[in-house]
Formats: structure tokens, sequence, C-alpha cells
């Protein structure tokens, strides 16, 4: 339990000193909104991109494949997706339910549930957690698409329209790019590797540093109710429900204990990246980030010890 808070405390510190670090970029005027949508654009089609297939180029898709985990996994994403959209639907404003939608059911598997997963269950927590991943990011990325472009004021929303925004999105793009290098075992030059690696080592810094650039206490409170009531659904309403379908479903042991970390995983930086791309309440995406990552260190582990009182896993 200790050890978990901890290295949950190891993985967010570094997230809230970028954050703070772009909260007073801009606060002296070294960085400007110019800035920040240029930046932000980098990001979506350069720099994350390249996270993306570098980590997929090294997952091995071969180990801890468990066909009944990811057809599990990819309907309870779904589900969470209907039953975000269907809250948001409910509580928002119909210009705000992207990006409502996007914060609560889209987590930051990539780096902090696989992180926490190899803590907990070492070679094999990172194994399986690569796989999920790599199919969490297919999914994440079409579904943000989808419901952004409904309520983007610049992108089109008619089937054909949204089919298109996709098919070109650069994060869907590099995924599918990347799968049969990763499956057929394909290496890339090590130059080629090595500039792609500094390309992605630049992600998430840059991208925290725009979503603190957003920040401020009147962008906080305009976004609080709706920012508090997205970040509750991601971590608490959604993870209960996934969690509890997982076990009724039968999953148990280290299987249980790294879906309810995916489930339960604060929202992925890269919401403010692509609500920015559409044109949406970027300050309602970086909000939601900022709370549940905050909420995470309590909810993550409270969940951990319910798992493990009742000998789950």
């Amino acid at each position: 339990m200790l050890a978990i808070f901890l290295e949950t405390l190891n993985i967010t510190a570094p997230v809230f000193a970028m954050l703070f670090l772009g909260v007073l970029l801009k606060r002296i005027d070294w960085i400007n909104d110019n800035f920040i949508h240029t930046a932000s654009a980098l990001v979506f089609n350069v720099t994350m991109p390249a996270l993306l297939f570098l980590g997929i180029l090294h997952a091995d898709l071969h180990a801890a494949l468990q066909p009944t985990l990811l057809i599990y996994f990819s309907l309870a994403t779904l589900a969470s997706f209907a039953i975000a959209w269907g809250w948001a639907i409910w509580k928002c404003p119909r210009e705000d339910r992207g990006i409502y939608t996007q914060g609560a059911f889209r987590g930051n598997n990539g780096v902090i549930g696989l992180a926490l997963a190899a803590s907990m269950y070492g070679d094999y927590g990172i194994s399986l957690g690569a796989i999920l991943a790599a199919l969490v990011i297919l999914l994440y990325n079409t579904l943000s698409t989808i419901v952004l472009a409904v309520y983007s004021p610049v992108i089109k929303s008619d089937p054909w329209s949204i089919c298109k925004s996709v098919m070109v999105n650069p994060l869907i793009i590099s995924v599918l790019v990347a799968a049969p290098f990763a499956y057929f075992k394909i290496s890339l030059p090590g130059w080629l590797e090595t500039s792609g690696q500094y390309l992605a080592q630049t992600t998430l810094p840059l991208a925290l540093i725009c979503i603190g650039g957003t920040l401020s206490l009147a962008a906080l409170r305009k976004s609080g109710n709706l920012a508090l009531s997205s970040s509750l659904v991601k971590m608490i309403g959604l993870p209960v429900l996934a969690t509890l379908g997982a076990w009724l479903w039968g999953f148990r042991g280290a299987e249980l204990g790294i879906l309810f970390l995916y489930f339960g995983s604060p929202t992925a930086a890269a919401s403010f990246v692509m609500a920015r791309q559409a044109n949406g309440n970027h300050e309602l995406a970086a909000a939601i980030i900022v709370i549940t990552t905050l909420m995470a260190a309590v909810t993550t582990n409270i969940g951990i010890f319910l798992l493990q009182w009742g000998g789950w896993i």
C-alpha cells in the first residue's frame, strides 16, 4: 500500500512540476497564447505520433496476449465512452460535451497506468500493460476524434467527415503504421530511432507546459463545476463500474489489478492537445487533467487497498 502511494507520488510529482513551470512561464510572459497554440499543434502532429510509434515499436505483441482480457477491456472502454457521453449530454452545454466526455473516459495509461502496472507486477505488468496500452491508444484516439468532431466548431460532423477525421488523425496513423513493425519485429536504423526518441521525449514536458500556460484562477473558476463533475466520473464512477465488471467476468490477481490501474488512471495530457486541435474548450480540458491527476494519489491507493483486502489481487 505505502509502496504504491510512493510510486504514484513519484510519477505525478514531475507532472505537477511541469504544469507549474507552464503557469510560471505564462505569468512572466516568456510564453504566450501563440506559443501554446503552435506548441500544441507540434505535439499533436509530430512529437506525440513519434512517442506512440516508438512505444508500440518496442512492445512485444506476442507476449502476455490474452484475447479474453483484450475483449473485455475493449468492451469496457466502449461502455465507459457511451456512459460518459450520455452523462455529458445531460450535464453539459452542447459546446462542452466533447471535452467533458473525453476527460471523463480517456486515461493516461501509456504513462501512469503502465508505470504502476510495472511497479506492482514487474515484467508481467510491463508486457501485459504494453499490449493494453497499444489497444487503448487506438480506441481512445478514435473515440475522442468522433466525439470532438460532433461538437467542434471547426470540424464537420457528418459521418463521412468524422470518418475522414479519424483516418487522418496523426495519432491513429502512427499506431497503425507501427503495428506491423512491432508484429514482424522490424527495427529502424539507429540514427532514425535516436532522432525519433529526441522528438518523443519532448512530448509530455511540452504538452504539460502548454496545459500549465492555459491554467489560471479565472479559468479554473469558470470550468470548476464541469471539470469536477467530469473528474469524478473519470476517477470514481467509471473505475468502480469497469473493475466490478472485470471481477464479475472472472478476472483475478494481476489481470484484475492491471485492469483497475488502467481504468483508474487520470485523464491523459493528449486530451488537452486534441481539444485545442478541435478548437474546443481547452481550459476545461486542462482543468480536468489537473484535478484527476491530484485525485489519482488518493483513489488509486484506496482501490488497491480494497482489492487486496478482498483477496482479489
